[in-house]
């Protein structure tokens, strides 16, 4: 069996994590910052919260609200395809006002290099949008 590959993606944030978690963890703040996954908004409807993409609408499964810092999500693809997204808030130390959010961002067997690369980008890019929401 083989691996598939991952690649971890992180950005420090100079605030507090329970401050970067809240408004992370808040799906109707996404098209702030998630480009990749809600740029058109997400709405609550009777299958859960969806979001337009270009091949069609997606459901997406938010991890239950927790004090870990896990935000992991579930895109379940118009194809039928399920795309697992770890990613966490992870506190500096014991009483540090910042912290760092960190994507693991899987290729799929299907995706290109380039596919994979230009992923990787829009997820560093997503992640420095929330960087400057939560800092400014």
């Amino acid at each position: 069996m083989t691996h598939p590959e991952s690649r971890q993606i992180a950005v420090w944030i100079a605030a507090p994590p329970d401050v970067v978690y809240d408004l992370a963890a808040d799906p109707q703040s996404w098209p702030r910052w998630a480009a990749g996954l809600a740029q058109g908004g997400l709405r609550q409807s009777e299958r859960g919260w969806v979001a337009d993409s270009p091949m069609g609408e997606v459901v997406v499964e938010f991890a239950p609200a927790n004090a870990f810092g896990v935000l992991d999500h579930m895109v379940r693809m118009p194809s039928g395809e399920a795309v697992y997204n770890p990613l966490r808030v992870v506190p500096a130390g014991p009483g540090e006002p910042r912290c760092e959010v960190v994507f693991s961002l899987r290729r799929r067997a299907e995706m290109t290099d380039e596919e994979f690369e230009k992923d990787a980008a829009a997820v560093a890019a997503d992640l420095e949008t929330l960087r400057g929401l939560v800092e400014d």
